[in-house]
């Protein structure tokens, strides 16, 4: 009784009472000590741990990473590919530049060297319209030299650029002449890889010949039509009651150097209808292609001789045509239309003095066509005989060719009568019909081979 007292008000244990923990379940033996009310440690991140030296201690030092260094990760060696295309195309585009600079520059050496010619033969050159200093010359000289200063310091606007390669210039108020073209087509230096292709073309085909820096011109002739081609023009009626004053005889000539002959031949039909003769006046690389030798003597003139020789190997051909340069295929293309050619081959040093005679020649051949192309009329029937026989052709080829249209909607229309018939009848009307259309194919093919025995 004593025991049970001192247990309930706490009184001394009895030594031999066995330990309450290892009487209990064996399962909760972590939890018997209880809860330790002690916070646990803040273990601070590495990006935040700093010392005083700034430095990171050594248990929680970051290790050594290619990551963040670029140039311990990459080398030059992986960009070769790279850096090859970008060279390319730099050079590519450096050659660009310079060989576009290198055609301006060129096409206006050029206008400033025919600048005088062109003045002094002109009145409108380029296409900006007369300028206001020649407007208001009171003398030929004074008019001659406004208009050559404009042409030679006014270079974009008297001579277009077409494209890299292609210039153009326009001159037009002239006796004679309704007006002239110009055209320089020189190489694409700024495609070299192209250039290269039309050399090598060039090189192993004879058609297309090597790339050259070359002029032609155009020059346009009145040819008693000044009253239909300038509207408004002073005089028209008279000049329409006299068209003899401007007008001349028609016909094909040409001087050409003689490496040149055979292409000019090929590609143009009007020098096709002469032919070729050496003259004694000329030196041994120039040919004449005519038509009659009294228009040879008309047109190889002194000046033209020596103007000639002297351009040299630089000059290509001058002709003189009435007839269109492809051949024609309708009779409209038949109709003359007269014009004069010049070409050349611009030097390679931009030194045209050797060249301004030819090209000054040229601008006046007008006038010596009409003052001197008057010719006999037997020089003119033979002329003529070459130009109906073209007519002939063409108008023999227009025949055949509507008769063959003929043909073809004859046999259109029968084709369609005999499916209408054929459609009307029944299978067996149609089985007959047929029949009877094989009989007939056969009796006309033996007939064909009774007449051929």
């Amino acid at each position: 009784m004593a025991n049970v007292i001192n247990n309930l008000f706490g009184g001394s244990k009895s030594s031999a009472s066995p330990d309450p923990v290892k009487s209990a379940d064996s399962d909760f033996a972590d939890f018997a000590e209880g809860v330790d009310p002690s916070p646990a440690p803040i273990v601070e991140p590495v990006s935040q741990q700093h010392t005083l030296g700034g430095a990171l201690p050594a248990q929680t030092a970051r290790p050594y990473t290619k990551w963040y260094n670029i140039h311990e990760r990459h080398t030059l060696d992986e960009f070769k590919g790279e850096a090859v295309i970008l060279s390319s195309i730099a050079v590519l585009l450096l050659l660009y530049f310079i060989g576009a600079s290198w055609n301006r520059n060129k096409a206006k050496k050029w206008i400033r060297a025919h600048a005088a010619p062109l003045a002094s033969e002109f009145a409108l050159v380029g296409f900006s319209g007369v300028p206001a200093a020649a407007a208001s010359a009171k003398s030929d000289d004074e008019l001659v030299q406004a208009l050559a200063d404009s042409v030679a310091q006014q270079g974009d606007s008297v001579l277009r650029e077409e494209s890299l390669f292609e210039y153009a210039t326009y001159a037009t108020g002239r006796a004679n002449v309704a007006f002239l073209d110009v055209k320089l087509t020189l190489q694409k230096r700024f495609n070299p890889i192209m250039l290269l292709v039309e050399w090598v073309m060039g090189f192993f085909m004879e058609t297309m010949g090597s790339p050259t820096d070359n002029m032609q011109a155009i020059l346009y002739p009145f040819d008693g039509k000044e009253a239909d081609t300038v509207p408004g023009l002073p005089g028209a009626a008279e000049l329409r009651a006299n068209n003899s004053k401007s007008a001349f005889d028609g016909f094909v000539w040409a001087l050409v150097h003689k490496e040149s002959m055979k292409q000019v031949r090929e590609d143009r039909y009007d020098v096709s209808l002469t032919s070729t003769k050496d003259h004694p006046k000329l030196p041994n690389w120039l040919t004449v292609m005519s038509e009659s030798a009294e228009i040879t003597d008309m047109m190889l003139t002194p000046e033209l001789i020596k103007a000639a020789e002297a351009a040299g190997d630089n000059f290509e051909y001058l002709i003189v045509s009435d007839q269109p340069m492809d051949k024609p295929k309708t009779l409209d293309e038949t109709v003359p239309r007269k014009r004069a050619f010049l070409k050349y081959r611009l030097p390679s040093n931009d030194n045209y003095d050797a060249l301004l005679p030819i090209f000054r020649y040229f601008l006046r051949v007008a006038d010596v066509l009409v003052q001197s192309a008057r010719f006999r009329p037997e020089v003119l029937r033979k002329v003529k005989a070459v130009r109906e026989e073209a007519i002939k052709q063409i108008k023999k080829a227009d025949e055949d060719e509507k008769a063959e249209e003929r043909t073809l909607e004859r046999e259109k229309a029968k084709k369609a009568k005999r499916d209408a018939e054929l459609n009307a009848l029944d299978a067996k009307a149609q089985k007959k019909y047929l029949e009877k259309e094989r009989e007939k194919e056969m009796r006309k093919k033996q007939k064909k081979q009774t007449s051929r025995a």
